[in-house]
């Protein structure tokens, strides 16, 4: 009983100092009373959001199941049989030779890895959509023991998903908002820190959750810092190249830091939706990167309004900056997301128009209720404890 007091006193106190608003949404497997968690509660919860947001998309963009040639599915720690990608396929009839691939356990770059994986389909299927859908279920992935590591995540999970169609026809470029430039995908699953520092196990007790090791914060910088090398040419000026290659040769050869000496993005990317893994992910990119708090907005209004939804919570961000009419004809958005191996994936598109705001919000954006009262005031507190990451 004192450890499960300790256990409530400690999620409080990690709920408190989240970034979470009030708004978020848990299934109601877990806030019923007793809890009602088992795979069909499981399965009522995703349903309820896949076909929730294919429904959307599909009335949306007015595209028949009929002419979908690529559908592709990534939930990380919930991979029922039959697939998610096969539920898809019967509930919509897609056509019979369909191809479909269904992607877990690679965590909260998921998103970015599906699109990555549907760029290079659409250069295989001509004349064709590809369908991406990013979600993760949170009924099967309560952590009901007392370990605080694995604590955490309780804390910081929401439900949420998104769907998200590509094409490669000619005629589609006039309706597109969005080209996709760049996708960098970087794995530092070699390192053991890096493989071990968001793992899924079992307590001393038995109980199944995802543990995040207080060495999360150094693994993603480490991971950033690789990605951006890679990504860096391809979007920055050629002053800012120069720039970061004198960085990365005084790394290499002096040992002095990067970091210090990391170009300025905001002089090639105009917009910056950052994985909302939590406050901490949050706060260490923006001093990483030099980003003011209005590129910071979209990730942490996110995360406030909306949770840690895993893979889907790039969509969301990029959501929210439409909403706010942000987006201009020739903006560059930089998609950031890390996961589980561990992984830091890039994503960089172009918007191909303008988009209004109002009308956004009119089709039917999940910031709708809340642009006009959004930013929120976030106040910064400091972690509570050395043990666990300050997520």
């Amino acid at each position: 009983m004192d450890n499960e007091l300790e256990s409530m006193s400690f999620q409080k106190r990690v709920l408190e100092r989240s970034g979470l608003g009030e708004a978020t949404h848990l299934p109601a497997s877990i806030i019923r009373v007793p809890l009602d968690i088992c795979l069909r509660t499981a399965n009522e919860e995703s349903h309820a959001v896949v076909f929730g947001v294919i429904d959307h998309l599909l009335a949306k963009t007015r595209v028949r199941p009929d002419d979908i040639g690529v559908v592709i599915v990534n939930s990380s720690l919930y991979s029922p049989t039959p697939s998610f990608t096969s539920l898809v396929a019967n509930r919509y009839c897609l056509r019979d030779d369909v191809v479909t691939h269904n992607l877990s356990g690679m965590g909260c770059s998921a998103g970015v890895i599906a699109i990555d994986l549907a760029r290079h389909l659409l250069q295989v299927y001509h004349d064709t959509y590809a369908l991406v859908v990013s979600t993760e279920n949170i009924t099967l992935n309560a952590y009901l023991g007392n370990t605080r590591p694995m604590l955490v995540t309780n804390m910081l999970f929401r439900v949420g998903g998104a769907a998200v169609l590509l094409s490669n026809r000619c005629n589609d470029r006039r309706r597109a908002k969005y080209q996709l430039i760049h996708t960098v995908r970087t794995h530092h699953g070699p390192s053991d820190k890096s493989y071990a520092c968001v793992t899924q196990e079992e307590d001393e007790v038995g109980n199944l959750g995802v543990s995040l090791s207080k060495d999360l914060m150094s693994v993603a910088g480490d991971a950033l810092r690789t990605n951006i090398t890679t990504l860096g040419p391809l979007v920055l000026p050629l002053r800012e190249q120069l720039r970061f290659l004198g960085a990365v040769v005084l790394k290499r050869v002096f040992g002095t830091t990067v970091m210090s000496c990391l170009p300025d993005f905001t002089l090639a990317l105009e917009h910056f939706c950052i994985h909302a893994g939590g406050r901490g992910v949050l706060d260490e990119l923006q001093r990483s990167l030099k980003l003011g708090e209005w590129h910071m907005e979209p990730s942490r209004m996110t995360l406030c309004r909306f949770g840690n939804t895993s893979s889907s919570s790039l969509w969301y961000e990029l959501a929210y900056c439409e909403a706010k009419g942000r987006i201009k004809r020739g903006d560059r958005v930089w998609q950031i997301a890390f996961g589980s191996g561990f992984k830091c994936n890039s994503a960089v598109w172009k918007a191909l128009r303008t988009v209004d705001g109002a009308v956004a919000v009119e089709e039917g954006s999940p910031w709708a209720q809340d642009i006009d009262v959004l930013p929120l005031h976030v106040p910064k507190v400091t972690p509570i404890d050395e043990d666990v990451p300050a997520v």
